[in-house]
């Protein structure tokens, strides 16, 4: 699997729907286009959300992956600008 590397790291544990993609939105939204945040996550509603929320803001999910425990860990590169 390719190393995604990250330009930072959203760390949402703990927090349920909607905060992580709120949390997530703002941190992109200090990002530059092209960069990537990983956001880790603890939410299941997560596995669903981060994919939409993705589609509807142009927003690239470059990976989504889940490890054990119940941490979802999401890739995301922030849309370049049209």
């Amino acid at each position: 699997m390719e190393t995604i590397k990250a330009d930072r790291v959203v760390d949402t544990r703990g927090l349920l729907c909607p905060m992580p993609v709120v949390k997530a939105k703002l941190a992109l939204e200090e990002m530059k286009p092209g960069q990537v945040a990983k956001v880790l996550a603890t939410d299941p509603g997560s596995r669903m959300d981060f994919p939409a929320w993705c589609n509807e803001t142009g927003n690239k999910l470059l990976r989504a992956e889940e490890e054990g425990k119940g941490l979802y860990t999401f890739f995301i590169q922030k849309a370049r600008e049209v």
